[in-house]
């Protein structure tokens, strides 16, 4: 059932007809609230709905900010005020997704959670369904492939389905058949009032497995080596609103780029795009809006317990997709404060309670010897802009920094190691011979640099790399933003730079060299068809 409302803010309130139905706290995920009680009247009758959004960020909202007042007159108008952030996106406001009317039976299928156990001959696929509305009601439960074909059956609000020689969910590239989906048809019968009411719900399922060992990141036993991008939620026009043309246009350079995967950097995406995700084979690490928490106030109870909240929330949207291989708890928190330590120790251990079939990250830019965070991670994800942030224009010095920087993360965690943010700004059209930055050349030599040393690492404990970013987006107005971030290997509309051709080389390469696809899938034929 679609969520009632669906805003893209931190605090959102509702009402019908002038009565209050909902408040919520956070933006990018689903909430809903039964409105039957002031609806009610003939049929036919108007109904006034109205959504009031606030996206003032505080230090114990996710994402955190803060509000400061200029109190100098002789340079500010009277009460004047700036909302500072310490991220690099803008801050849009608005409803960005859909708000949805639905309805339900007096009793229906209000949740269904799905884990799978498979392997090539057998898979069992574990379910729950939980009613609402009555305790007399009866379930059943059919498995469908792709043509239809009931592939197993069951019955009752838990159990497990086996599925002989089952399609297995694989990731793009990984396997001539991506996103393999099969269709689960839940229906209920129910008593209520001496009368029969009767829901169905179908769930899209992909069976697929997810494994971590020290230096491997397994999907199906197999090895599964990241090699994708970070996106955002941004583009002309629409702004951050949800665009369906601009999606597909999005899903389509993807698959051109030879791109298996990326983090939805820096907050839950869209439900359409995961839902893409899931039929093309695109793995997700699913990343909550936990960017920019550098201030130690921002790391107290009040904001554990609301980031603990926006996990269970995450989890119970995502929890059933097959393409979300990972859950991110955040992206570059100050991890070097002591009260860090507690702080993951605890949001970790909670995402893996709701959650015990994925491994969880956070995305980290601090010192490997002074990172508080990292002891409870399954994988590190580590960002660094080395010839860029540090030591700007020395290309020179990245294989000796890069090499450094796997080694001391490996030697101190014994974990695998993703490479989840490296690139360079670059105008397009900007042409430079040597290469200077800001110029397109120089975003091509550093990702080659990069990749000379991710193509000696991914042979021992690297298991990915994501570019910094997909596509330029916009950011807040500063001295070092000329129209917004321009690490986008493609353009804010979508045209590609000269990055974008070094980096389909590569990732068509990594793809081909792996024993999964048969040698005359080329990226060409592959991609048309």
């Amino acid at each position: 059932h679609s969520p009632g409302f669906a805003a893209d803010q931190l605090q959102t309130v509702g009402w019908v007809n002038g009565v209050q139905v909902v408040e919520h706290e956070g933006g990018h995920l689903p909430f809903e609230a039964d409105i039957s009680s002031v609806v009610q009247g003939s049929p036919g009758s108007l109904c006034r709905i109205t959504v009031a959004l606030n996206n003032t960020l505080s230090p114990h909202t996710l994402p955190p900010g803060s509000i400061q007042y200029m109190a100098d007159k002789s340079r500010y108008p009277k009460n004047y005020f700036v909302q500072n952030t310490k991220f690099d996106f803008f801050n849009y406001a608005g409803i960005h997704r859909p708000v949805v009317l639905y309805t339900t039976p007096a009793a229906y299928i209000d949740d269904i959670t799905v884990t799978t156990i498979s392997s090539d001959s057998l898979a069992r696929v574990q379910y729950q369904v939980s009613v609402v509305g009555s305790t007399d009601s009866s379930l059943s439960l059919s498995l469908r492939d792709q043509e239809g074909k009931v592939v197993a059956t069951g019955d009752g609000p838990e159990g497990e389905l086996k599925v002989l020689n089952p399609n297995l969910w694989w990731p793009y590239l990984m396997h001539e058949n991506p996103g393999y989906l099969y269709s689960l048809e839940v229906r209920m019968q129910a008593q209520l009032d001496g009368d029969l009411l009767e829901d169905v719900y179908t769930l899209p399922v992909g069976i697929r497995t997810v494994h971590v060992t020290s230096s491997q990141f397994l999907i199906n036993g197999r090895p599964f080596y990241f090699h994708g991008v970070n996106k955002h939620e941004d583009a002309d026009i629409r702004g951050k609103g949800l665009d369906w043309p601009l999606i597909v246009k999005d899903f389509n350079l993807l698959r051109w780029l030879g791109a298996n995967s990326f983090r939805t950097s820096h907050y839950p995406y869209a439900e359409e795009i995961m839902d893409l995700c899931d039929a093309y084979g695109i793995a997700v690490i699913d990343e909550s809006p936990g960017v920019g928490i550098k201030l130690p106030e921002s790391f107290g109870n009040r904001s554990l317990q609301h980031h603990l909240a926006v996990m269970e929330e995450l989890v119970r949207r995502d929890k059933n997709r097959p393409s979300v291989v990972m859950w991110s708890v955040a992206n570059e928190p100050a991890s070097e404060l002591p009260p860090a330590a507690h702080y993951f120790k605890t949001l970790i251990a909670h995402t893996k309670a709701l959650d015990p079939s994925r491994p969880v990250t956070f995305v980290t830019d601090a010192n490997y010897a002074l990172d508080h965070g990292a002891p409870y991670v399954d994988v590190i994800c580590v960002n660094s802009y080395f010839s860029w942030y540090h030591d700007p224009g020395h290309l020179e010095v990245i294989p000796l920094q890069l090499t450094a920087q796997f080694e001391n993360w490996y030697k101190t965690y014994q974990k695998p190691i993703i490479q989840s943010e490296y690139g360079a700004d670059s105008v397009p059209g900007l042409h430079s011979d040597p290469p200077v930055m800001f110029s397109e050349e120089y975003q091509q030599a550093m990702l080659r640099e990069y990749h000379s040393v991710l193509d000696k690492k991914r042979k021992e404990y690297v298991v990915g790399e994501l570019i910094w970013n997909f596509a330029d987006f916009m950011t807040n107005q500063g001295t070092t933003r000329v129209l917004g971030n321009k690490k986008g290997i493609f353009t804010r509309q979508r045209q590609p730079k000269a990055a974008a051709f070094v980096l389909r080389d590569r990732y068509w390469r990594i793809a081909n060299e792996s024993s999964c696809l048969p040698p005359a899938m080329t990226s060409h034929s592959l991609f048309l068809k």
